[in-house]
């Protein structure tokens, strides 16, 4: 089976752009799955010895931007709808005024019906969450401001 690199480029450019941590596609006996993790480089693994083709692409964590007065401000990663809690009768993640660590979830993206877990890259203390709950986003949208 010959893998055509043009496609998978093509494929690994779709991900990258869109957000998405996983992409499937089939076609006949031809299969490729792209998938996002983190501290992976891309393209870490190339299996053509099977019909499945697996390559790794680095995931996109909150961007952290400076504000005024030292205020650190998280932008959404990618386009999707923001929610503050793993499901609508679980607690929501982090509050207002709240103290959080890096890595610690902040919220959840769900994009092209996948949820993406949103994690600090840097602690602080939450002072605004400026998206409500089950709310679109899109790539660059201020999603809280950490003081």
């Amino acid at each position: 089976m010959a893998v055509d690199l043009r496609k998978v480029k093509k494929l690994i450019e779709l991900v990258e752009e869109s957000g998405i941590a996983e992409l499937e596609v089939s076609s006949g006996d031809e299969s490729v799955r792209i998938a996002r993790y983190p501290g992976a480089t891309p393209a870490a693994s190339v299996q053509t010895t099977t019909p499945q083709t697996s390559l790794a692409v680095p995931a996109t964590d909150p961007v952290p931007v400076a504000g005024a007065g030292g205020e650190q401000r998280f932008v959404a990663p990618m386009a999707g709808t923001f929610y503050r809690a793993a499901h609508p009768d679980a607690a929501p993640f982090v509050e207002a005024g709240q103290r959080v660590e890096s890595g610690d979830v902040l919220c959840i993206i769900e994009s092209m019906k996948m949820m993406h877990e949103i994690r600090a890259d840097a602690g602080g203390v939450i002072a605004q969450i400026c998206v409500d709950n089950a709310q679109p986003v899109s790539t660059g949208d201020l999603l809280f401001k950490f003081s």
